[in-house]
């Protein structure tokens, strides 16, 4: 039987991505702020608030409770949400921006260190890679149709969505309340230096987890960052009303790799899993970015196929590496780098969209996201894994 947190946690991930704008969010920031490069910097300036406090975030759920940090991250994401909303000028967005870093880093580490930690409670830890793919791929079926409804409405009324996107937030926060806390094992320390120390030395210790950390570093921050920026591009080949249904696309299939992720990496392999992904991702992406046709944003949207897979297989690796007094908190270091190289990436892009194109951009990024490959492949050599 599913304990109940698990179920919780599988709708609130879904309410908490069932964001209308976020299929239009560049195009949206990028006619309040007048440029790509502006637009590109509300992300930017999220990712490096959400760097900003990982660190704080991640002891505070590592010493307190996952559930209290769940909480206080959904009450960040209603008021973000409410500012992006506003609207307006661009320092409006900036603010809704910072608090939306603080909301994403109260989840950062924390929601699947919450999964781990219910997971042992019932002697199902073995079971993780299965139960994360589960409850991550709502995150995807929520995304999948708010594209559609978002790019829509949009081409009616950028408001409406913003407005419409709040009531989610609000439903987060009441599910929030339901979960039941799980037994932390705390650091016996209550010096919180020393609990970052002893959390920094397992990634100078254990070779495998650095690599892994600085792969994790560089598609976090590259691929998210492209990401955010496709619908720019999109737009350039495709009408704003039509946005949507490739995103849509990219969504379904990411929620069917998630979903079937676990059986996936058990038949093949986690590195195996995170090379194939890797290999797909980068050609086609490469193929559609610098031969940007009316199919491109099909082609881009095929990669997600492999994204739910990569995903579970990459955290599945971490967990194992973790330590469980420091879980969350080495999960928030690994999230502030990349965070903080998300902001570097997200700003070039813009200014290269800017200066150049948008597809000139992307192809771009994904030219430097080979080196990802290369760790991965590094990593698969690597017997013990």
């Amino acid at each position: 039987m599913i304990h109940k947190n698990i179920k919780l946690l599988t709708w609130f991930n879904f309410f908490s991505d069932f964001k209308l704008y976020a299929p239009v969010a560049i195009i949206y920031f990028t006619r309040v702020s007048g440029s790509f490069a502006l637009g590109m910097s509300v992300f930017s300036i999220a990712m490096v608030s959400s760097a900003l406090f990982e660190l704080p975030t991640g002891i505070f759920s590592d010493y307190i409770g996952r559930r209290k940090t769940i909480i206080l991250g959904a009450l960040a994401a209603v008021f973000c949400t409410i500012f992006y909303a506003i609207g307006g000028y661009y320092w409006i967005l900036v603010i809704g921006a910072i608090i939306e870093g603080l909301s994403g880093s109260f989840y950062s580490g924390n929601n699947d260190a919450f999964l781990h930690d219910t997971l042992v409670e019932e002697k199902n830890e073995h079971q993780y890679d299965e139960f994360l793919g589960r409850v991550s791929k709502m995150f995807q079926v929520a995304l999948g149709i708010s594209a559609i409804l978002g790019s829509v409405l949009a081409s009616w009324s950028f408001s409406l969505i913003m407005w419409l996107s709040v009531i989610p937030q609000i439903i987060c926060v009441y599910l929030s309340f339901k979960m039941k806390d799980t037994k932390i094992k705390s650091s016996k320390t209550g010096n919180i230096y020393n609990h970052i120390k002893n959390a920094s030395i397992q990634f100078v210790k254990n070779y495998k987890l650095r690599l892994l950390s600085i792969s994790s570093i560089l598609t976090y921050g590259i691929g998210e960052a492209c990401y955010q920026f496709q619908s720019a591009f999109y737009n350039t080949l495709w009408p704003l009303w039509s946005i949507g249904f490739a995103k849509s696309l990219s969504n379904i299939g990411a929620a069917i790799s998630f979903h079937y992720g676990g059986r996936f990496i058990k038949k093949f392999g986690l590195i195996q899993a995170m090379l194939a992904s890797n290999i797909y991702n980068r050609t086609i992406n490469i193929i559609a970015t610098f031969f940007p046709t009316i199919i491109s944003p099909l082609l881009m949207a095929s990669s997600s196929l492999f994204f739910g897979v990569s995903t579970v297989a990459k955290s599945t690796l971490f967990q194992k590496e973790f330590s469980n007094e420091q879980r969350a908190t080495m999960g928030s270091l690994n999230s502030l780098a990349g965070s903080l190289f998300f902001g570097i990436i997200s700003l070039s892009i813009g200014l290269v969209a800017d200066k150049i194109s948008p597809a000139i951009a992307l192809f771009s990024a994904n030219i430097i996201l080979l080196i990802s490959l290369w760790l991965y492949w590094k990593i698969y050599k690597i017997k013990a894994i």
